[in-house]
């Protein structure tokens, strides 16, 4: 089966047929760098992760853009608020989501533009617009976009113009309609600005994306990405300015869902926010990732850490089936792909189908285990590092290095201590005092299996 993709575009599910054969480049809308990453944001930069990491192993030589917004409303506003300088608050949080996007092992971008770096190009593509009829400047210093002069506008989101209200980046009465969006906004006193034909000021969220996918990927590519918040007005608003430019722009649209919490999408206005830097204080990184694309990219998460810890416990039992499978054979075979596996992956990213391939392939591998079959033992560790590896989990990778358990070398330690102590009884033959500690140990929530490489435990759960 080849690759298919649903695209937000048409509605549909088709084969994924790249514009220049074996390269594809992808835009994904990146962070406006204005608070700390919560796991909704960071669950999209897993989601396509996983589309990128699946390219490459599907042989693809891929271009991957995540801009950072670093000039926003919301970014002026948190300066105000923390008496700091803009662009102080903008570099802040850029590095929390660096720092998140690393904890979770997420390929770091092969371009990652910030806006304010691109202003140039966003003022070309202004003068192309109002040469074209479809941008003007009313004189106040502000540029619009005359949405009624464009035939497509809304194809994405599938709305009527006349049903929509106005939109709020600016006011109304320079507008030749209340629906005109600004692609630039006049400069503030105490505000940032850059001087342009039409007067001082700085852009618009919407001309900065079609203006940095244009300078890396060209004017027209692959794949654009993003949340499904970002359908209307975002990306519909892209799709204006790009187009009216001239431009083809993306031909596939790819849009995650939310995380959510008690049915709501998490958002800092709700106040249901979680930090990923506070909730890797409770699994590890690679756990919080296994969760974040345990789900299919286009299906509601539905938080909680009870069903966080869960999701972490079963990846816990991969983990040390590699463990043991490793020590067995006394080698590390490489990754390869199954092929049921790539079958679910082809199919729209089909993780929970690609999630029941590796559990069968686990299964496999534990009876081989058990079998002392070293020849089917070795394939289904290469199986599962090879779909771990796509999924950006497996916990032999290098970005993992050193990253133990919650509370691992403490745990560790004490349960090693308690092992010594139970062989040291079954040498002097104190079986009572050996079957002791066992239960003890298992009382924890610990099993203890006794191998020919000696003793090993994995939580029972």
């Amino acid at each position: 089966m080849t690759l298919h993709l649903y695209s937000t575009a048409t509605r549909s599910t088709t084969e994924f047929k790249p514009l220049v054969a074996g390269k594809v480049g992808i835009y994904l809308c990146g962070a406006t760098v204005q608070a700390p990453p919560h796991i909704g944001h960071i669950r999209s930069g897993v989601n396509f992760d996983i589309l990128r990491r699946w390219l490459a192993a599907s042989g693809y030589d891929v271009t991957f853009i995540r801009n950072v917004t670093d000039i926003d409303d919301k970014i002026l506003h948190k300066a105000t608020h923390e008496s700091i300088p803009w662009w102080a608050v903008a570099m802040k949080y850029e590095r929390a989501f660096t720092d998140a996007y690393k904890a979770l092992n997420v390929l770091p971008p092969t371009y990652e533009p910030r806006a304010t770096g691109h202003v140039t190009q966003m003022i070309e593509l202004m003068q192309t617009l109002i040469e074209k009829g479809h941008a003007y400047a009313p004189g106040n210093g502000d540029v619009y976009l005359e949405v009624r002069s464009l035939k497509s506008y809304l194809t994405l989101s599938n709305q009527k113009l006349d049903d929509l209200q106005s939109s709020e980046d600016s006011e109304d009465s320079f507008k030749k309609d209340p629906r005109d969006f600004a692609l630039w906004k006049a400069a503030k006193p105490g505000e940032p600005s850059w001087p342009t034909p039409w007067g001082d000021g700085r852009p618009g969220w919407h001309l900065e994306c079609s203006a940095m996918a244009h300078a890396y990927l060209g004017e027209t590519f692959d794949i654009h990405g993003g949340g499904l918040d970002l359908i209307f007005p975002h990306h519909e608003n892209e799709i204006a300015q790009s187009e009216a430019a001239g431009y083809g722009f993306a031909k596939t649209w790819m849009h995650n869902a939310w995380v959510t919490t008690a049915g709501e999408k998490m958002s800092k206005s709700l106040g249901n926010s979680l930090q990923v830097q506070e909730i890797i204080k409770r699994v590890r990184g690679i756990e919080l990732r296994w969760y974040l694309g345990s789900a299919h990219y286009r299906s509601m998460l539905e938080f909680s850490f009870e069903a966080l810890e869960e999701s972490a416990v079963a990846f816990r039992r991969i983990e040390a089936f590699l463990e043991r499978a490793i020590d067995v054979l006394g080698m590390t075979p490489d990754g390869v792909i199954a092929p049921a596996f790539a079958d679910a992956m082809n199919d729209d990213l089909a993780v929970p189908a690609a999630l029941a391939v590796l559990s069968e392939i686990v299964k496999n591998g534990n009876n081989a285990l058990t079998s002392n079959d070293r020849t089917a033992l070795s394939v289904a560790v290469s199986q599962v590092r090879g779909a771990l590896g796509v999924l950006g989990c497996d916990p032999l990778d290098e970005a993992f290095a050193g990253e133990g358990a919650t509370n691992t070398d403490a745990i560790d330690g004490l349960i090693s201590l308690a092992l010594q102590q139970r062989e040291a009884a079954r040498l002097r033959k104190d079986f009572a005092a050996s079957d002791a500690i066992r239960d003890q140990i298992a009382a924890l929530g610990i099993v203890i299996e006794d191998t020919p490489q000696g003793p090993r435990w994995t939580v029972s759960k």
